[in-house]
Order: structure tokens, then sequence, then C-alpha cells
């Protein structure tokens, strides 16, 4: 593993987007009616969309399953991994994996459908209005190898959205431990999903670990970027992409162009 970023995206400072799934089985906000052939359709779309827009990957993830669960039930993954599965003949960019906040879930969605990444809370101890968040790395770590998995990068969300940590460690305190830990990026939140983080984190972490990449995880926009690509080695980017900037909409083509033409020109500038 250890693979640079231009290794496994292809390019310097990728743009990774959000393929948000509508509500799974189980949870409030599924459609029973619609059924599986509504998730396979609108995360389609999606994908079709900001890969013509040409971003650099994708996350599929469970946005919709609010309230979120730290422990999800097997429906949820086996969902997750069946349209993934169905979509995947499509899918033209490297991609990860996330089910809020179920890193196991996530590993094992990814080992079956070849992700190259998941993004989880994966170190530290945070209070939360989910619970306690306790991820217990050397647990997860052990799984990734058990199922044959140790090409799946671990990206540690370091600031996780809902929650603060427990104790007085840091952000630049966390990154150093996460490095030390073993996990391929480092990436830093604001308070919920689309909500800008702060730049000083950003910076702070960058300082802390600056040979591990570190990515700005929400709150990008086209108008903040060239600011966050000053520091962060990378973004991964949902909200802004949507129609009116809302988190819940489908993907807008003008939008996630505008994002991408944005990125491909503060990149040329830097080459």
């Amino acid at each position: 593993m250890n693979l640079s970023l231009v290794q496994r995206f292809g390019t310097p400072k990728p743009v990774i987007a959000m393929l948000h799934f509508p509500g799974l089985p189980g949870r409030p906000r599924h459609n029973r009616e619609l059924g599986r052939s509504h998730l396979v359709d609108v995360v389609g779309r999606d994908l079709e969309t900001l890969q013509g827009a040409g971003v650099d990957g994708v996350l599929f993830c469970n946005e919709n399953d609010i309230p979120y669960q730290l422990v999800v039930g097997p429906e949820i993954p086996a969902a997750m991994a069946a349209v993934i599965g169905e979509l995947r003949a499509s899918v033209r960019v490297p991609f990860g994996v996330n089910i809020l906040w179920d890193a196991k879930s996530s590993i094992a969605v990814a080992r079956a459908t070849g992700a190259t990444f998941v993004r989880e809370v994966l170190t530290g101890v945070y209070e939360s209005d989910l619970g306690m968040i306790a991820p217990a790395i050397g647990d997860l770590a052990g799984y990734r190898t058990a199922i044959g998995a140790d090409d799946v990068a671990f990206f540690d969300n370091i600031s996780p959205e809902f929650s603060s940590a427990l104790g007085t460690r840091g952000i630049a305190d966390r990154a150093q431990s996460a490095a030390f830990l073993g996990v391929d990026a480092i990436l830093i939140s604001g308070p919920a999903a689309g909500v800008p983080f702060a730049m000083s984190d950003l910076r702070t972490a960058k300082d802390a670990v600056p040979d591990m990449p570190v990515f700005a995880n929400t709150g990008v926009s086209a108008d903040r970027l060239e600011e966050i690509f000053a520091v962060a080695d990378g973004v991964i980017v949902g909200t802004s992409l949507k129609i009116d900037g809302d988190t819940w909409s489908r993907v807008d083509p003008a939008r996630a162009e505008r994002l991408m033409d944005t990125a491909r020109a503060i990149r040329s500038r830097s080459s």
C-alpha cells in the first residue's frame, strides 16, 4: 500500500466526489415501493454526471440513512454492495466506500466491490450526537488483512462531524498518531456535511504530518478551492455539487463542471 495520490487517482490534488445513496432498506428514508431499481437509477445518474465532469474519484456513501448508526445491520452493506456491483462496469474512476459510521462494514463492502479506499473515523475516541465513537484501529486493520483487503486504503476522518474529541489532544497530535498507526490519508471536516471546516485545522494537520496526504472533507466549493489546494493534498466534495447546494438533491452538471474546471486550472498553474 502507501501508494501516492498520483498512483492511486492519476493526478496530484485529486477531487473525489460523493455519490449519495437514497435511503437504504431498514432506514426511515427508504422508499419500499421504488425498491432497488430506484437506488441504481439515482446513484447511476449521479455517477454519469460526475464522471462526465471529469472528477478524479467517487465515494459511495449512505448519506440518506439518517439518523446514522455506529453499527449497521447486514441489510445496509448488502444493499450497497448489490448496487455498486450493478454499476461497477460503468465506474471509470477509482472509488471508495463510506458506511456511516460503521468502518468494519465499509471495509467489507470495499473488499467485495473492488474499492480503493474507505473513508471512516478510524482513530481516536469521540463523544457524538450518535453515541461514543471508538473505532479501535488495531481491530479494523486486522480485519482488513483477514478478508484480503490490504490494498484498501484507510482515509481517516480525525475531526468527525457531529462530534468532538475526548481528552486534550488536538488536531496535530491526532494527525501524528494516525500517521504513526498506519492510515493512508488524514481528513479534516467541519461540524456537519456541507459545512466548511476551519482552515486553521487543515494547516495544523498538514504541518503536523507533511509527508502524509491531508484532505479537506466537508464544505469544499469551487470558490474556496484555490485557498484549500494551497494547503490540502486533495478534497472530498458533495453538497456544493448538488442542485442549489442542497445535500439531498441530485448532482448539478454545471456545478460539477465548474468545480472541475477550477481544479484543473489550479493544478495546471502549479505543475
